[in-house]
């Protein structure tokens, strides 16, 4: 990776200074300035030289430039239009011979539709703003069945959630659904002092490598069961899932019929339990 065209902590404070960008809580942006770290996102992210990736939220390029040089295309959607708009030239100016290599669009991660895309993307790879990571990860799955590889980087916290295991203390919705798309796997924790501003927490990188082992219209049987199983998660699942069944009896018998002890609670349950279960609604 050419170093040389990967933006530094001085070349990203004048970036923002010059676009009048001041990082906001309520967007979740914190910009990685660290080319170490952009280095490491792109080899945990494993492109072909044929990938064509989308980025979410690219901020001010730093990412997008190191994802270019590792792919053929990268589609960036932005929600702010004036950094929207700075990204081609930051490119240009950086990095000339990779700018034919970038479409920016602007919009907003959670309602980006196929459409609204030129090439489909084959991965998705991105730092994704911290208060919507979990929701736009999984509406970007679920609208891109052509993604096979993900890299995201998260809070901490949520890469521990995403990763874990039933049974365990943090297993929850979100583990279940990304589990329902691939294996989701723990690439390593980024500290603080890579970003600006600073962030209080620490990040964690979470790969998926996206099975297709479940067929997609299976998701909307299934996901309505993981929510409730986990609403609240005290509950015994014959309790839990009584409102999505018609009645705890009801639940019982389709718990028993997919094999399934309903007197469990519902982080007991793999994503294979669930899509058996939506066998019986």
């Amino acid at each position: 990776m050419n170093h040389a065209h990967l933006l530094g902590p001085a070349d990203i404070r004048k970036l923002a200074a010059e676009l009048g960008v001041t990082p906001t809580k309520k967007l979740g942006q914190n910009f990685v300035h660290d080319p170490n770290t952009v280095r490491r996102i792109v080899a945990a992210a494993e492109l072909a030289p044929t990938s064509s990736v989308v980025e979410v939220g690219p901020g001010l390029g730093s990412l997008t430039i190191g994802l270019l040089e590792g792919s053929r295309h990268v589609t960036a959607l932005e929600i702010d239009g004036r950094l929207a708009q700075r990204l081609p030239r930051t490119v240009a100016q950086r990095a000339p011979e990779l700018a034919d290599r970038l479409s920016v669009v602007t919009t907003d991660a959670l309602r980006v539709q196929r459409a609204d895309v030129q090439e489909e993307p084959d991965a998705l790879v991105a730092n994704l703003p911290y208060n919507v990571s979990v929701p736009v990860l999984l509406h970007l799955l679920a609208e891109f069945p052509s993604i096979s590889r993900v890299l995201v980087m998260v809070q901490k916290e949520v890469a521990d959630r995403l990763a874990a295991r039933p049974g365990s203390k943090v297993y929850g919705v979100p583990s279940v659904k990304a589990s329902f798309y691939g294996n989701v796997t723990r690439a390593g924790v980024v500290g603080k002092n890579v970003f600006w501003p600073a962030p209080n927490v620490e990040s964690g990188l979470v790969r998926i490598d996206v099975t297709g082992r479940f067929p997609r219209a299976l998701a909307a049987k299934t996901f309505p069961l993981i929510d409730a199983a986990f609403a609240q998660r005290r509950k015994t699942l014959r309790t839990a899932l009584a409102g999505v069944f018609g009645s705890p009896a009801a639940a019982e018998t389709a718990l028993t019929t997919a094999g399934i002890d309903p007197g469990l609670r519902g982080e007991a349950l793999s994503v294979d339990d669930f899509v058996r279960l939506s066998g019986a609604r």
